[in-house]
């Protein structure tokens, strides 16, 4: 390899010269022996003696996902392959094209090698059934499914298997938490483990109800409740929401609704727990807002009830041209 042969005083600034000038060959390191430093570049330079050495290559990083795949899969294959995937503490979650299933170890290893997570799985099937989990299949790594995922200070211990998490909703769950105010009773209808009742009662005095149907969800929230130092209280239910709220002798401030299939058949339980005044931050899947807010809307006037709808926002997109969206309801009596 060419090199530049310069005394070891004059190696950094004889560096910093040769870069500045585009003359340095950056996919070797430079090598330092005796009293010369030996700097790689691509031709003779006037003015520097020029030696051959043996160097030793830089190792390439790669720059994405992608390029990690350069040389093993098509352009086109690349340019098919999904690379937003889901990152839940240390696992990585992969959704693969069905014209790349036969690559999939493939992806999965380079996934492991250019995430340096512990564990890499692939979807296997859309979330299904009450309890919302999908289907997964370990690809590379270590074959354990329990992290524990941090999210704005909170830490949320999961089963990727056994229960349904986003972590695409992070920004929605701080928003929320931001417009809740100290000393609101709150009603989280459809909680999983967690991550809304965690975030907001970290940073809030609130009380928190927390119903979900699915008992390892529950199972997690009570343990994240032990892991987290919360400013107010968080009491579980496990149950389905509309038979667990048989129990509640009053009413709530505030309502979430963070089931975007069904949230819509539950509408007459939350307008029927909403305190006067209320909030519910109601969800669904839509292209659009006007499907939701008329759903909230109907709900309201079949109680005998009235809603301001004081912001409406697309959370993430689902699929093209259908958005995972957010309509928060001010709900008052007529």
């Amino acid at each position: 390899m060419k090199c530049v042969k310069v005394p070891l005083k004059q190696l950094n600034d004889t560096r910093l010269k040769l870069m500045e000038d585009g003359l340095m060959n950056m996919e070797y390191r430079i090598k330092a022996e005796d009293e010369f430093g030996y700097i790689p570049v691509d031709e003779d330079i006037d003015d520097y003696e020029i030696v051959d050495i043996d160097l030793i290559p830089m190792k390439k990083v790669p720059h994405n996902f992608s390029e990690l795949l350069e040389g093993e899969l098509t352009d086109e294959e690349i340019e098919n392959l999904r690379t937003s995937f889901d990152t839940i503490g240390d696992i990585v979650i992969l959704e693969i094209p069905d014209n790349l299933l036969d690559k999939k170890q493939l992806i999965g290893d380079a996934a492991l090698k250019f995430t340096k997570r512990k564990s890499i799985y692939m979807k296997k099937s859309a979330i299904k059934g009450t309890t919302r989990i999908r289907d997964l299949e370990f690809l590379s790594g270590v074959d354990d499914s329990v992290t524990i995922h941090k999210e704005h200070g909170a830490r949320l211990k999961l089963d990727v298997r056994q229960v349904y998490f986003s972590p695409r909703l992070a920004t929605e769950r701080k928003r929320v938490m931001e417009s809740v105010k100290d000393g609101e009773k709150i009603l989280d209808m459809f909680c999983g483990i967690g991550p809304f009742p965690i975030v907001i009662a970290r940073n809030r005095n609130v009380d928190i109800a927390a119903v979900d149907i699915n008992p390892e969800a529950i199972r997690y929230l009570d343990e994240n409740i032990e892991l987290n130092k919360l400013k107010g209280s968080i009491k579980t239910y496990c149950g389905d929401v509309r038979e667990v709220s048989e129990a509640f002798k009053f009413k709530f401030d505030r309502i979430i609704m963070n089931l975007p299939g069904l949230a819509y058949t539950f509408l007459d339980v939350a307008v029927d727990l909403i305190e006067d005044g209320g909030i519910i931050n109601y969800y669904e899947f839509s292209d659009t807002y006007e499907q939701g807010t008329k759903r909230l809307t109907d709900a309201c006037e079949n109680a005998g009830k009235n809603v301001e709808i004081i912001n409406c926002r697309k959370v993430k997109s689902t699929s093209p041209g259908e958005w995972h969206v957010a309509i928060d309801g001010k709900v008052t009596s007529e």
